[in-house]
């Protein structure tokens, strides 16, 4: 099959709004609106409006064009997509996240300019718990082809074995032609990482399949640590003609798993993991390589090794830079089933489409390694019920029916499962929407939950530990593969004996409590991992993690203009935050002290505080004009004790617990040093923080040196002074200008701001912000930052495709 991508000169509009604008995909329509606070979509998706968005090409045919086969890639459309080609419809779907395809050549005509339209429907608000985006956010291939060839993903790769490694070829073949299955031959040639070729085979086509075993001699195997990846390629002839062909990369690979643990190529794994969302940040929702492999690698560097799709199906970018860096996913299938969680969301849609959305996710992922689990959803409260417990046993079976070499797994909430087979459910039942049904309701829905959570803390860890809650949670849990528990860790101990044969792991849990968590990851065997809330921060469900020192700070639906969570081991732009220092420290991961500080400029103000962050504290020591104030310092370690240090004078000593020491001092500017001491006594690392000088400059440091036109590259805008201290008390409003380049996206990280990511102003936060720039053509990329009396040029070279 040949791929094209198809990603540019789109003509997109806005039904009800005047104008068209070209447009390259991805494209999500709904981070350039226009927020404002009453919003349908309010708190969950940051405000933002919805609407209808229209995407129209015209894809000019040459008059001998006489390919069989032509279909479209769409790897993510939001939401209640139509594509209609020449005025005639030829696919619809009405999932969000999910990759499908659309039949295009019985619509097309040679010669000819074919008019391809795809509609996205967002205009029903509220329809999620976060930010979704709208319109065509991921790309679109095109897959053209004979009649006869290789059905689209129907090339899978399994391995069987790591020790000796052997793998599986399967090949779905699709014909409309007159040949013969007998003059089908099916060529397979193994390449290794180095695209050494390492083995060969052909075979005659029956029955529209093939399947075929490979001894791959030396195998470089994939995992966590040696991220090795092989090709496949498949050649299709019938005779000497070459009918199609598909290469496909792959990582050899055995994920096996029992109570004694989940090991990857025999070896014993833990799952150092984080939720993350779909969007980028800044880009919203709009799905590029490169930001999804920066947000991978900078991942893997702080120390994750897992990755949790929340709550929806990855974007195939996402997978391919887990494949690259050795980054294993849990990926998810939906945030609801046949309830509501919003007044219209995809439940009512859920019933028709659920069996054909694990099928396309399923095809879409099975040659990635990454992958070593599906989720069946999130949070979900059916299966406290028969109808419920029925279902995911089938899902669980359509699964291993298409992939039974990857564990099924779900991130099951144990607290909502057994209040809602006790009547108190927190959604709807049976997907109904009417104004009766939500009257009937007990008074409880999900942002209410979501508020009870707060008050009640990490104590809900510990709300589904009775004898009752067991017997309730007990179907769904021992129906899956590998259990997921949301915030249930108070069950980690117990489950040993009262399950002996389930596999666990915390599918999303607290930051604050990854130490103790850790601690139950490393002793329990059937405790494979623990998945952090969150990763990175993201979009929508605004406030969710703030530490807040305004008055519209307080509880867990925060007003408008708050527009992220601000709930991140990493922030908005990629910065770390207290959470990751913790987790490298209950990971074992810090050579050396971490100090991280939470904000200074708030004297006399204590923050409202969110269960979903145990710290706000950043890596910095400068904070102009606080001198005086109240500083909490946190002192990051795995062991030992350690003692803190300003401007040469010792603040005093302490041990380490549960991975850090906090101590309270009165900030003064200079340099702010700790020294670390193991457990003998014995000196063995150190780390300072240093202020900015008053002198602050703006800086641009680009994160590629060099670019080909239409690749994007991220500059991160930094104020600091000459030493490359970056102040955090000083932010400034920064214009930013172009040449050769084209503005994606220029933020800081505010998780309460009414600025505009597409506007080209923004106001740094604590002294950051972050520009994404795609080079246009062959020559220079020049990028200039203001703040009207100061000027940052960085220049970038840019070759020709």
């Amino acid at each position: 099959m040949k791929k094209i991508r198809f990603n540019n000169d789109w003509i997109f509009s806005k039904q009800g709004v005047a104008g068209k604008k070209s447009v390259t995909l991805p494209h999500d329509a709904m981070i350039h609106e226009q927020r404002s606070a009453g919003e349908p979509s309010g708190s969950a998706c940051a405000f933002f409006p919805g609407g209808v968005y229209v995407y129209e090409k015209n894809w000019s045919l040459p008059a001998d064009w006489n390919e069989g086969y032509a279909a479209l890639e769409f790897e993510g459309v939001y939401r209640n997509t139509v594509v209609t080609v020449n005025g005639i419809q030829a696919g619809t779907r009405p999932y969000g996240y999910i990759p499908f395809t659309v039949r295009i050549d019985p619509y097309l005509k040679a010669g000819e300019d074919n008019l391809i339209v795809v509609t996205a429907d967002n205009s029903q608000m509220p329809n999620s718990r976060y930010y979704t985006g709208s319109g065509i956010y991921r790309p679109v291939t095109l897959i053209t082809g004979n009649k006869t060839h290789f059905a689209w993903r129907g090339v899978r790769i399994s391995t069987i074995s790591w020790n000796p490694a052997k793998i599986r070829v399967d090949m779905d073949i699709e014909t409309e032609a007159d040949a013969e299955s007998g003059s089908l031959q099916a060529e397979i040639f193994i390449l290794d990482p180095d695209q050494a070729c390492v083995c060969t085979g052909t075979a005659e086509i029956g029955s529209g399949k093939y399947s075929a075993s490979f001894d791959i001699p030396d195998a470089r195997l994939w995992s966590d640590q040696t991220p090795d990846l092989y090709t496949c390629r498949a050649v299709l002839r019938n005779g000497e003609e070459v009918l199609d062909e598909v290469t496909e990369t792959f990582g050899i690979r055995k994920v096996e798993w029992n109570p004694q643990g989940l090991f990857v190529n025999g070896k014993e794994t833990l799952l150092r993991g984080g939720c993350l969302h779909h969007d980028s940040g800044l880009l919203g929702a709009a799905t590029y390589d490169e930001a999804e492999d920066r947000r991978v690698r900078m991942l893997k560097e702080a120390g994750f090794n897992a990755i949790r799709s929340s709550h929806n199906p990855a974007a195939g970018a996402l997978l391919k830079a887990c494949d690259k860096y050795g980054m294993y996913v849990m990926d998810e299938t939906w945030d609801m089933w046949y309830h509501l969680k919003t007044k219209h969301d995809y439940a009512s849609s859920f019933t028709d489409w659920y069996r054909q959305d694990i099928t396309d996710m399923v095809a879409h992922d099975f040659n990635h390694p990454s992958v070593i689990m599906y989720s069946i959803g999130n949070e979900v409260s059916e299966p406290a019920h028969e109808k419920g417990q029925i279902l995911a046993k089938e899902m669980t079976d359509l699964f291993h029916s298409l992939d039974p070499n990857r564990a099924v797994s779900g991130g099951i909430n144990l607290m909502i499962l057994t209040r809602s087979a006790k009547g108190s459910d927190i959604y709807g039942d049976e997907g109904r929407d009417d104004q009766d049904k939500q009257k009937k309701m007990s008074g409880m829905n999900s942002t209410m939950f979501n508020m009870i959570t707060m008050m009640v803390g990490t104590g809900m860890n510990k709300a589904a530990n009775g004898k009752k809650a067991d017997l309730i949670t007990t179907p769904v849990l021992d129906t899956l593969d590998i259990a997921g528990y949301n915030y249930a860790s108070g069950r980690y101990p117990l489950e040993g004996k009262a399950h002996p044969q389930r596999v666990i792991f915390g599918s999303e849990t607290f930051p604050q409590d990854i130490w103790k968590n850790w601690s139950m990851v490393k002793k329990y065997p059937y405790l494979v991992g623990d998945f952090m809330w969150t990763a990175w921060d993201y979009l929508g469900e605004v406030g969710i993690g703030g530490w807040a020192y305004t008055p519209d700070g307080k509880g867990f639906e925060k007003p408008y203009p708050w527009i992220s969570a601000d709930a991140g081991a990493l922030d908005l732009l990629g910065n770390p935050t207290g959470e990751i220092f913790l987790a490298q420290a209950a990971w074992g991961l810090l050579k050396d002290p971490v100090i991280s500080v939470r904000p200074v400029n708030h004297p006399g103000v204590q923050p409202a505080r969110s269960v979903w962050r145990g710290t706000n504290s950043i890596p910095s020591w400068s904070w102009q004009g606080c001198e005086g104030n109240q500083a909490v310092v946190e002192i990051y370690a795995s062991e030992g004790s350690v003692a803190l240090g300003l401007n040469g004078r010792k603040l005093g000593q302490k041990k380490i617990k549960n991975g850090k020491a906090i101590f309270k001092v009165k900030y003064r500017p200079g340099t702010l040093q700790v020294v670390h001491y193991n457990t003998a006594g014995e000196k063995d690392g150190q780390a300072c923080l240093r202020s900015a000088k008053d002198a602050l400059s703006i800086v641009l440091a680009p994160e590629k040196q060099t670019l080909t036109a239409g690749e994007i590259v991220f500059i991160p805008v930094t104020l600091e002074d000459a030493a490359h201290s970056v102040e955090s008390n000083a932010d400034r409003r920064l214009d930013i200008a172009l040449e050769n380049g084209e503005l994606l996206a220029f933020g800081s990280a505010n998780p309460r701001t009414e600025e505009l990511y597409d506007s080209g102003s923004f106001t740094t936060y604590y002294g950051r912000a972050l520009a994404v720039v795609r080079a246009v053509g062959e020559g220079t990329l020049t990028v200039r930052v203001t703040d009207g009396k100061q000027e940052a040029k960085a220049e970038i070279p840019v070759k020709d495709h």
